[in-house]
């Protein structure tokens, strides 16, 4: 469960509080993308060039012209055009991601289990899935443990976001857009421009973005699931020949929002828009970074060599915040954190003959967080400070051996090492909490073989394993480590491309072992009640996944995509021995069975100008809400939400548009806590729940040239 009203329980009963830390991991290479054409479509999520139909991993590739067209302004709203994706979030830097049922990660002390890459660099907080899209090529999203060429905490998937970047061509864009009745809008524009021609290129972006919501509070006044970012970013690319690049690029992300907006309600159907807090709550979060690539032929030996080096920072700040969901004023949270990430890899990729080639490097990753945690029992007429330290240092080497034995045929075989040493130590109301410490060796093989049956269709399957580092609990919690968790994954699938009609499809299964995703509360030591994070037991998850794009003439094309999946827990052991509690359902949590998504486009064409309509329909299945209830499980309902909008595009690359989000104003929960939390906590319960956006409806202006 990832609900801070659970944190706050081992305080008010047992005097205690346990440690927060956030998800860290490693900075990799992440794929790049380029539309070819409509039939062919070159990415490198294998960290070489390659077709998609030559690629034997299910992949969804979505261009960010697609986004803008579609009102998509962060990846978590992009989620919805892939199979097998959920994202759901809690606030402005909360957000929890899964593939498949496999990596969720549902509270911010636990390492993700979905990769996010930024341009070949690792984000290690999932808080960016929130954030604007700035300057977005495209995004990537590889299903499946791709811990092989990504290493750790990817054993769910890699998202990969890829910018546009700097060449020879001047280039502007632009973009401006107006919603009701919550006033959200976004401004956001980029410049391309040679400095020095075919050697030195620059790109600049920037965006504003804001909005009030739908959460009222009606204690405190205002607004409580408002947002409002700056974001900017800048990229240098320089060639000076034989081709050779080296690239320099930098970010800097502002944020503010709020986090954990519960409304207190009477069940799953109870779509309340406010709530009742004694404090706005408000968050602040500052995102930046710097990274370096460079890439380097060498002829003799036939190999490209490339070399990353990264400097990724979070710095976040909540100055109050309410902690106990309601009008009483009970409890006050106020803290700050540092999270700070190094990375650097080095990269071969060798052709040794017209059959066989080999890509193999190694890696290494620093990081460093630190928090100061301030929280005001007012209740109990008590104040408890607390900091925090910890670090992690990830040392891997990585390889894979491509062998073509005819043009018809691949086999591929690959294996990682992953050594993990992590460290926690820090202080609770001034005394000295005893040091923890994790170290890990995994291994993360894959094999692939690739059937191409002719140009337009192939077949692959495949097997792979990943693995997500484990994490620290409080002191006085029943274990003070957990271990990391692990899922082996059999994968069949085939693809067909043509420019009239292009088909993906795949059936999985996946062997998840030591789940990590329930939080819960435990004994504590000696006495009382603290939470903790924990392995919960064994997943099993299966299922089929479905792609296709049809354009039944040149003017109406349809696209879609299915999922069927069924992630269960088969054997909950762990969670009981930690916390002598049983589950009331074998479902994962916010895991529905069921997603689609179906679009149609029109065009109709206006001279050198066209007109295209534009509708969607995005659904979710039932899916099993955050509990702690032993016996009867709460689930919320399925939905589907309808978009659409009208777009007028000129030859000169300006567009207008009109666009209606959520047209039927379909009600639905983002995220959903049942009452027995606040029960063991001690506090008036209640069910908790964050309710979905509501209808926008808006216009956009866009140019290009």
């Amino acid at each position: 469960m990832h609900h801070k009203a659970l944190l706050l329980a081992g305080v008010a009963l047992a005097a205690s509080i346990p440690a927060i830390a956030p998800a860290t991991a490693q900075a990799q290479q992440a794929p790049a993308a380029s539309a070819v054409n409509d039939s062919e479509i070159v990415v490198t999520a294998r960290k070489r060039e390659e077709t998609l139909l030559d690629v034997p991993v299910a992949v969804t590739a979505v261009s960010g012209d697609t986004l803008a067209r579609r009102n998509i302004n962060s990846v978590r709203e992009a989620a919805v055009l892939t199979p097998g994706l959920n994202i759901s979030s809690d606030g402005a830097g909360r957000a929890f991601v899964s593939i498949r049922g496999v990596g969720v990660t549902l509270v911010q002390t636990v390492q993700p289990g979905v990769g996010l890459f930024i341009d070949g660099i690792y984000r290690p907080n999932t808080a960016y899935l929130n954030n604007p899209l700035l300057d977005v090529e495209r995004i990537e999203v590889l299903r499946g443990p791709q811990g092989t060429l990504y290493g750790k905490n990817t054993l769910g998937g890699a998202i990969n976001v890829i910018t546009r970047q700097p060449g020879n061509d001047f280039e502007a864009r632009g973009q401006a857009s107006y919603a009701g009745p919550d006033d959200s809008w976004l401004v956001s524009g980029s410049v391309s421009a040679p400095i020095v021609q075919d050697r030195l290129a620059i790109r600049v972006g920037a965006s504003h973005r804001q909005q009030d919501g739908f959460i009222k509070n009606v204690v405190a006044g205002g607004n409580s699931n408002s947002f409002n970012t700056d974001s900017v970013s800048g990229t240098l690319r320089f060639t000076p020949g034989n081709d050779v690049v080296v690239a320099v690029n930098g970010y800097y992300d502002r944020v503010k929002g709020h986090n954990t907006p519960y409304a207190r309600v009477t069940g799953p159907t109870d779509y309340q828009r406010t709530n009742q807090f004694n404090t706005t709550g408000t968050t602040f979060y500052k995102y930046k970074g710097v990274n370096g690539r460079i890439e380097l032929p060498v002829d003799a030996i036939d190999t490209k060599v490339t070399l990353l080096a990264a400097y990724d920072a979070r710095d976040t700040r909540s100055p109050n915040s309410d902690g106990d969901f309601g009008p009483l004023d009970a409890v006050r949270l106020s803290g700050t954190d540092q999270s700070r990430t190094k990375t650097v890899e080095l990269r071969f990729d060798t052709t040794l003959s017209d059959t066989l080639s080999t890509l193999v490097g190694l890696f290494y990753s620093r990081e460093t967080f630190e928090a100061d945690a301030l929280t005001n029992i007012l209740i109990l007429n008590r104040s408890v400070r607390q900091t925090d330290r910890r670090t992690g240092d990830t040392y891997a080497a990585f390889g894979t051996v491509f062998w073509k034995p005819s043009p018809d045929w691949e086999v591929a075989l690959g294996l990682r090492y992953d050594h993990e040493d992590r460290k926690a130590t820090g202080t609770i109301a001034g005394n000295v909490i005893p040091p923890a410490r994790i170290k890990s060796n995994e291994v993360e093989p894959r094999l692939s073989i690739t059937r191409h049956w002719n140009p337009q269709l192939m077949s692959y399957a495949s097997v792979a394993r990943g693995y997500r580092g484990g994490g620290f609990n409080a002191p006085n919690a029943p274990l003070r480590t957990y271990q990391g968790d692990s899922a082996w994954t059999y994968e069949i699938g085939t693809k067909y491309g043509s420019s009239a009609f292009s088909l993906s499809g795949d059936i999985f299964y996946s062997d998840y072992k030591h789940y990590i995703g329930l939080n819960s509360i435990a004994p504590a030591v000696p006495a009382g009640l603290v939470t903790v994070d924990l392995n919960a037991g064994t997943v099993e998850s299966y299922g089929a996944e479905l792609e296709a794009v049809v354009r039944p003439t040149s003017q109406w094309s349809l696209s879609g995509g299915l999922t069927y999946m069924h992630a269960r827990l088969t054997d909950t052991s762990e969670y009981t021995s930690v916390t002598g509690r049983t589950l009331s359902s074998d479902h994962l949590t916010f895991q529905p069975d069921w997603m689609y998504n179906i679009s149609s486009d029109y065009v109709v064409p206006l001279g050198d100008n066209k007109l295209t309509f534009n509708a969607s329909l995005n659904g979710k299945g039932r899916r099993l809400a955050a509990t702690l209830n032993q016996t009867t499980p709460t689930f919320l309902k399925g939905y589907a939400v309808v978009n659409g909008s009208i777009t007028f595009a000129t030859a000169g690359g300006i567009e207008l548009a009109v666009f209606g989000q959520n047209l039927f104003n379909k009600k639905y929960y983002e995220s959903y806590i049942e009452k027995t939390t606040l029960q063991l906590a001690g506090l008036p319960a209640s069910d908790l729940g964050i309710i979905g956006d509501l209808r926008r409806y808006g216009v956009r202006a866009s140019f290009r040239f």
